[in-house]
């Protein structure tokens, strides 16, 4: 029984790892600690998995000390979305009719079991607008914070390089 213990805990690590999809974009300390990591933000951005040139971007809590330096720390569910256009956008089908609506295209392990921070998206198709849902779930019990993020789909126009001209 105690090895079916460890080799489950060993497979819930690796799928917690195999969700964080992100690039970290860069951190502020928010408080120090003595021993341990300081408390932080976070900030990580990540593409639409299925929709090219959609890129959001988080900001979230990150927990310090020693259980956080070590991975054992819950983090809060404290979090910010900013989606962006970043490229032309050509919506699947299965997108564009709202049959994907509510799908999951970010997960991020909060905790060494059972919470996560995740994104989901939705297609306003009266206004054409990708609009992204962040928010933190727990096995148990979720957080009723969230925030919110929308796409505004454009025709995407590709301008060369600006340049300034001094002393004129």
């Amino acid at each position: 029984m105690h090895m079916k213990k460890i080799w489950l805990f060993g497979a819930l690590l690796v799928f917690a790892a195999a969700g964080a999809q992100a690039e970290q974009v860069g951190e502020v300390s928010t408080e120090f600690k003595l021993l341990g990591a300081n408390h932080k933000i976070v900030i990580e951005a990540f593409d639409d998995p299925d929709i090219p040139g959609a890129t959001c971007y988080v900001s979230r809590a990150k927990t310090g000390g020693i259980k956080g330096s070590l991975g054992l720390a819950e983090d809060t569910a404290d979090a910010s979305i900013a989606c962006r256009q970043t490229g032309p956008i050509a919506l699947p089908k299965d997108v564009s009719s709202g049959k994907r609506d509510g799908e999951r295209v970010f997960r991020k392990s909060t905790s060494i079991l059972f919470k996560t921070l995740q994104v989901v998206r939705f297609y306003d198709q009266k206004r054409n607008v990708l609009v992204y849902l962040s928010y933190s779930d727990k096995l148990i019990d979720g957080s009723p914070k969230n925030s919110i993020s929308a796409i505004e789909i454009r025709p995407w126009r590709q301008e060369g390089p600006k340049t300034e001209q001094i002393g004129r």
